[in-house]
C-alpha cells in the first residue's frame, strides 16, 4: 500500500467554498485539480460563485491505492462538508419539500475537457422531485428529474445513452411532438416510469432513491473515469502523467432551464480563434450547461457585434438579458486581470440572477495564443519572458501550414461556424474508429459527424479537420479541435449526413465517404475537392515573440537538411547553421546513381577513382549551393554512411533494367550484390567502416567540401565555416586514420588554390562505446554530435523500423512512458549522452556539442539537451522554430 493510503488519520481530503470564503485557493491547484482551485480563488474574489466542497486529487490516488476504495476518514469529511453546504444554502439533501440538488464534477490541475464523467441535479428521488416541483413548477421538475436518471444511468451505472434516447424518440412520435420543448409534466413523468423499467430490466434492480447513494455512486464513478479510454488517450496526447489523478468537486446546482429569464452559457474573455480582445462566447435561454457544450443545440452569440459578424438573427444576451450581460462583463475582466491571462467562463443564469460555475485559462489555437500573449506583453500585463511560456513549442506546428490561397476556387458545398483556424485536405470520414484506421495507413481523413462526443477523441486526433452538422463556437469538436490544432466548420445546420449509405448531403449536393474534400476553418466553409494552398506568414507578432525567445535561450539551433529548398526553408525559420547534411541523399539523384553505381561495382581501387572523379563536380556543386544560402553559419556535413548495397538495385527486374541502361553485364552484376548484401545492414559496412575500407570515397567528398567552400568565399565575400563528420565512430583509431584522410584533402587543396579556411573534423556518436569512450575519441575530435536516432536503437537494442509492432504496447504498459525514437529515453540514451559529454570536456574542454537525431525538434528533449549542457541541436526544417521556442522555454524555466 503506498503512502498516501497508509496515512490517512490526519489527512484532509475536503474542501469547501462558497459564500464568499473557501479553504482553498488558485494556488491549490495540484491538490484540488483546476475547477476546485479556480472555484475557491473565485469564491474569496467575492463573485458569485455557487457554495460546494471539493474531494482533493489526493482522494483519487489513495482510491487507486486502495484498489478502488476509499480511506477511512473521508466519509465523516464529506458529511460535514455536505451538512456545512445545507447551511449555506437553506436546503436539505433529500429533503421532501426543499432538496438541495449538486453537480458531481471532474477537475483535474491540467484542463481535459468533455474526457472524464459528470453528473447534474443529483438529489433527486419520488420524493423530493415533489419538493422541487412545489417550488419551481411541476414541468421543469419532472424535466430535470429525467435528465438527473438518463445522466446517472449512463456515467455510473453503464447503460448506454441510446436506451434513453429511444424511449424518448418513440414516445414523442407517438405523441407526434417533434420537439422536447412540447413535452408537459405528465409527459415527463411517464418518460420518468419507462427510464425506471429499463433500469429495472436491464441490471435487475431499481434506480437508487437515496441521495447519499446517489452521491457516493457519482463520485466513484468520476474518480473511475480517470482512467477511462479517453481520459487515457487524452492524457497521452497532451503528455498529462497519470499519477496526477483527478479531484471531484459536488456544487449546489443552479439551473439555467427555469423558463425565459434563465439561461446558461459559456465564454472567452478574447477570440480563441484569432486572440482578439473581444468578449467572445455563446449561450441559451431556458437550458442547463450540458446542452451548450454537448453541441445538442445550437446556441446564440453573446453580444451583438459577434451575433452581427457572424449573420446571426438570434438576440444576443447583450439584448436579451442587459443587466446580467453587463455583470458577466466586469466579472470577465475581474478574472482575466486577476489571473493575467485569457480565461474560459462557464455561467448560469437563474431566474435573472448570474452565477460563475468555472473559470480556468482558455484552450485557444496557436495563432490566437500568439495573439495574446504578444498582445498583454503589449499592455504592461506580460513581461516578454512571460510571453514567451504563454505559447507551448507544439502548438507552433499550426502556425507553420500552409493556408488557402486567395485565388484558389472555392467550390463551396457546405457553410457553418469557422470554429477553429487553419486548412485542410483529406477523404471524408463519419466514423472515428475508421477515420483512425485510415490515417495509420498513411491517408488523410477529414472526420464528419453529426456532433463529436469524448469517444471521438481518437478519430479527431487522427483527422485533419473536423466538420460536424450541429454545435456552436464552444462545443466539444469546437473546443477539442482548437487545442489539437485541427480546422474546425461547427454548426453546418445544411449539412444531412446518412452514415448507412455513406453520404453527406447539402443544398442539393452529395459527397460520398471518400471523396476529397478541403476544410477551410477560418472561413467556416467546406470545399469540394484539393485546393491550392499558401505558404504561411511568419512575421508580425511571430517575429516580435520568437525575438524574445531568441534572446532567453543559450542553444543554437541548427537543421538537418541537403537540398537547397529545405536549406532555404530553414533559414527563414532562423537556423544557425547545419547540423547534419546527410551527402549520401545527393547520391540517389537520377544523373549520379549510374556514376555512383559504376563506382561501387569497381574491382579495384582505379576504377573507384575513376568513377569518382565524375562525381566530384557534382559533390562540389552541392556543396557550393549550401554554402551560399548557409552564408558564413557553421555547417556539418556527414560523410557517406549507408552501407554501398543500399545504391544497387535488388530484384531481377530492377537488375535486368540497370544493366541494359549502363551497359554492365548483368550476371556480374547480380554477383556484386550479393557480395555486398548484408544480414542486418545497420550495424554492418557502413558509416567510417567504409572510410576505412575505401578511403578514396571519403577524400573525394572532403575535397568537394573544401574546393566549395574555397570557391563560395571567393564569389560572396563570405566564408563558410565546414564541419566534417565522420559516422559511426567507435574507436579513437578509427577517427584518427580518417581524420587524416580529411586533413590530407584539404593540405592539397589549400595548396593547389593557394588559399586556406577554417575546418573541423569531428564525429557523431550513435554507439555506446563511443560514448564510453568519448574521452579518448575527443582527443582527436573537434565536436561531437549525437546522432540519437542510431544511439537509440544500438543502446536499446530496437530498431526503429520494426519498433512499430511493439513500441505501443510497451507505453500502455508502462514500461516507456514516451516513444524513445519520438522523446529522448533519459535514462538510457539520456545518461550515456551526459556521460559522452562530461568525457569529451575532460579531455578536451572546449569541445563543441549537440544532437543530430530527430529528438533535435523534440521540445522535451530540447529541454533535456539545455540541462545536459549541449551547445546546439539540430532538427528539420520546419522543426526549427519549434526548437527555438523550446530551447527559450528550457531556459527561462531553469532560472
Amino acid at each position: 500500500m503506498g503512502e498516501a493510503a497508509r496515512q490517512t488519520a490526519d489527512e484532509r481530503w475536503v474542501y469547501a467554498f462558497g459564500g464568499g470564503t473557501a479553504d482553498g485557493d488558485a494556488t491549490m491547484r495540484n491538490l484540488l485539480g483546476g475547477k476546485g482551485a479556480n472555484l475557491a480563488e473565485m469564491a474569496k474574489l467575492g463573485l458569485p460563485v455557487p457554495p460546494g466542497f471539493t474531494l482533493s486529487t489526493s482522494v483519487c490516488t489513495a482510491y487507486y491505492e486502495l484498489e478502488r476504495e476509499y480511506p477511512s476518514t473521508l466519509a465523516a469529511q464529506v458529511e460535514e462538508a455536505l451538512a456545512d453546504l445545507e447551511a449555506k444554502t437553506g436546503k436539505g439533501f433529500g429533503d421532501a419539500e426543499n432538496p438541495l440538488l449538486v453537480s458531481v464534477r471532474s477537475g483535474a490541475r491540467a484542463s481535459m475537457p468533455g474526457m472524464m464523467d459528470t453528473v447534474l441535479n443529483l438529489g433527486l428521488n419520488s420524493t423530493s422531485v415533489k419538493g422541487l416541483a412545489a417550488k419551481a413548477g411541476e414541468r421543469f421538475a419532472y424535466d430535470s428529474y429525467r435528465r438527473f436518471i438518463q445522466m446517472y444511468s449512463n456515467v455510473v451505472l453503464g447503460l448506454g445513452h441510446d436506451t434513453f434516447e429511444y424511449i424518448l424518440e418513440d414516445y414523442k412520435e407517438r405523441q407526434d411532438y417533434e420537439l422536447d420543448t412540447e413535452m408537459t409534466a405528465e409527459d415527463w413523468k411517464a418518460i420518468i416510469v419507462q427510464y425506471q423499467d429499463a433500469i429495472q430490466k436491464e441490471r435487475n434492480e431499481p434506480f437508487p432513491e437515496d441521495p447519499k447513494d446517489q452521491l457516493w455512486g457519482a463520485i466513484s464513478a468520476v474518480f473511475g473515469s480517470w482512467m477511462n479510454d479517453r481520459a487515457i488517450l487524452y492524457r497521452k496526447l497532451n503528455d498529462i502523467p497519470q499519477d496526477w489523478g483527478t479531484a471531484v468537486t459536488v456544487q449546489a446546482m443552479v439551473f439555467g432551464n427555469m423558463g425565459e429569464t434563465s439561461a446558461t452559457g459559456v465564454a472567452f474573455t478574447r477570440d480563441p480563434s484569432n486572440g482578439d480582445k473581444t468578449f467572445y462566447g455563446e449561450y441559451l435561454i431556458n437550458a442547463q450547461g450540458e446542452d451548450v457544450v454537448a453541441g445538442i443545440r445550437t446556441p446564440a452569440p453573446i453580444s451583438r457585434a459577434r451575433a452581427d459578424s457572424l449573420g446571426s438573427d438570434d438576440a444576443p444576451l447583450e439584448e436579451a438579458m442587459p443587466e446580467v450581460y453587463a455583470e458577466l462583463t466586469a466579472v470577465a475582466d475581474k478574472l482575466e486581470a486577476h489571473y493575467r491571462d485569457m480565461q474560459d467562463l462557464e455561467f448560469t443564469v437563474e431566474d435573472g440572477r448570474l452565477y460563475m460555475l468555472q473559470t480556468r485559462n482558455g484552450k485557444r489555437t496557436a495563432g490566437a495564443a500568439l495573439k495574446i500573449a504578444v498582445d498583454m506583453a503589449s499592455e504592461g500585463v506580460l513581461e516578454p519572458k512571460e510571453a514567451v511560456l504563454r505559447l507551448e513549442p507544439g502548438q507552433l506546428d499550426q502556425l507553420l501550414h500552409p493556408t488557402i490561397a486567395d485565388d484558389a476556387v472555392r467550390d463551396v458545398v457546405v457553410r457553418g461556424l469557422p470554429a477553429s483556424p487553419g486548412a485542410a485536405v483529406g477523404k471524408v470520414v463519419f466514423d472515428s474508429d475508421k477515420a483512425a484506421a485510415m490515417a495509420e495507413r498513411g491517408e488523410d481523413v477529414i472526420l464528419v459527424r453529426v456532433e463529436t462526443s469524448p469517444e471521438d477523441i481518437h478519430g479527431m486526433h487522427a483527422a485533419r479537420a473536423i466538420v460536424t452538422a450541429r454545435g456552436g463556437m464552444t462545443s466539444h469538436a469546437a473546443v477539442v479541435a482548437r487545442g489539437m490544432g485541427r480546422p474546425c466548420v461547427c454548426g453546418a445546420t445544411g449539412l444531412q449526413i446518412d452514415t448507412a449509405a455513406g453520404v453527406f448531403r447539402s443544398a442539393g449536393r452529395e459527397v460520398r465517404e471518400g471523396d476529397v474534400i478541403t476544410v477551410d476553418g477560418a472561413a467556416g466553409e467546406v470545399l469540394l475537392g484539393s485546393v491550392k494552398m499558401i505558404q504561411p506568414d511568419l512575421s508580425g507578432d511571430f517575429g516580435t515573440l520568437m525575438g524574445w525567445a531568441d534572446e532567453a535561450r543559450t542553444l543554437k539551433v541548427r537543421c538537418n537538411a541537403e537540398t537547397p529548398v529545405d536549406v532555404q526553408t530553414a533559414r527563414d525559420f532562423g537556423a544557425e547553421g547545419i547540423g547534419l547534411c546527410r551527402t549520401e541523399h545527393m547520391f540517389f539523384d537520377a544523373d549520379r546513381i549510374p556514376t555512383v553505381r559504376a563506382m561501387i561495382l569497381s574491382e579495384d581501387e582505379a576504377g573507384r577513382r575513376d568513377a569518382l572523379t565524375k562525381l566530384l563536380p557534382m559533390q562540389r556543386s552541392d556543396f557550393e549551393e549550401i554554402f551560399r544560402i548557409m552564408g558564413g553559419l557553421p555547417c556539418t556535413i556527414r560523410l557517406l554512411d549507408p552501407p554501398l548495397h543500399e545504391f544497387l538495385p535488388h530484384s531481377k527486374d530492377d537488375i535486368a533494367e540497370v544493366a541494359e541502361v549502363s551497359g554492365l553485364d548483368a550476371e556480374m552484376l547480380t554477383r556484386r550484390v550479393g557480395e555486398l548484401q548484408e544480414s542486418n545492414p545497420m550495424l554492418g559496412h557502413r558509416g567510417c567502416r567504409l572510410g576505412i575500407t575505401y578511403p578514396e570515397i571519403y577524400e573525394m567528398q572532403a575535397r568537394a567540401i573544401f574546393e566549395a567552400a574555397l570557391n563560395v568565399t571567393k564569389e560572396t565575400g563570405e566564408t563558410p565555416e565546414p564541419e566534417v563528420m565522420i559516422p559511426l565512430v567507435g574507436t579513437r583509431a578509427e577517427l584518427a586514420i580518417l581524420k587524416d584522410v580529411v586533413d590530407g584533402a584539404a593540405k592539397a587543396v589549400f595548396s593547389e588554390v593557394g588559399e586556406t579556411i577554417d575546418y573541423l573534423v569531428g564525429t557523431m556518436i550513435e554507439l555506446p562505446r563511443a560514448c564510453l569512450q568519448a574521452g579518448d575519441i575527443a582527443q582527436s575530435a573537434a565536436f561531437f554530435s549525437f546522432g540519437t536516432n542510431d544511439l537509440t536503437q544500438t543502446t536499446l537494442g530496437i530498431s526503429r523500423d520494426d519498433a512499430g509492432r511493439f513500441l505501443k504496447t510497451y507505453e500502455d504498459k508502462g514500461i516507456y512512458e514516451k516513444d524513445p525514437f519520438v522523446t529522448v529515453d533519459r535514462d538510457g540514451v539520456g545518461e550515456l549522452v551526459r556521460l559522452a559529454a562530461e568525457r569529451g570536456r575532460s579531455t578536451r574542454p572546449g569541445i563543441k556539442l549537440g544532437i543530430c537525431g530527430e529528438h533535435g525538434g523534440d521540445p522535451a528533449s530540447v529541454e533535456f539537451c539545455h540541462e545536459s549542457g549541449l551547445d546546439y541541436v539540430s532538427c528539420s526544417p520546419y522543426r526549427v522554430p519549434i526548437a527555438r521556442l523550446a530551447a527559450a522555454h528550457a531556459a527561462l524555466k531553469s532560472t
